[in-house]
């Protein structure tokens, strides 16, 4: 699916980064989780403040997506991959306990969230 009003683009492709060992990437914890609500942040041109249900907890994301899309409220409700076991982060007086997988904004296109192809419990891992 295209994101509205993006026609499909070539991109170039970036190289691949270096190889890591298979463990490294095993301490990585993706998982799945819902978001339940999108908040602004009024002091922040860029920041959001996510609420996500991950089954036996809810966690605080900020995600820099204000200016990416019309309707922040949109993604309320998707499921989508996130980062859990980063150490939390202050931005803008707010704590981030998490990252949001996105894809595109490395390449420089507007990104679309990482999402499951079809519905699965709120703390399903990834791997």
């Amino acid at each position: 699916m295209v994101p509205d009003g993006e026609s499909m683009k070539e991109i170039e492709a970036a190289p691949v980064k270096p190889t890591v060992p298979f463990n490294v990437l095993e301490k990585i914890d993706i998982r799945v989780g819902t978001i339940e609500l999108v908040e602004e942040l009024p002091k922040s041109d860029k920041l959001v403040k996510l609420t996500v249900d991950f089954g036996d907890h809810k966690r605080v994301i900020l995600v820099g997506m204000k200016q990416e899309r019309q309707n922040l409220k949109e993604i309320e409700g998707m499921q989508a991959l996130f980062v859990l076991n980063l150490e939390p982060r202050k931005m803008m007086g707010e704590v981030s306990e998490g990252m949001l997988f996105d894809i595109g904004y490395a390449d420089g296109l507007t990104p679309v969230l990482a999402v499951p192809e079809k519905p699965v419990p709120n703390g399903a891992r990834v791997g």
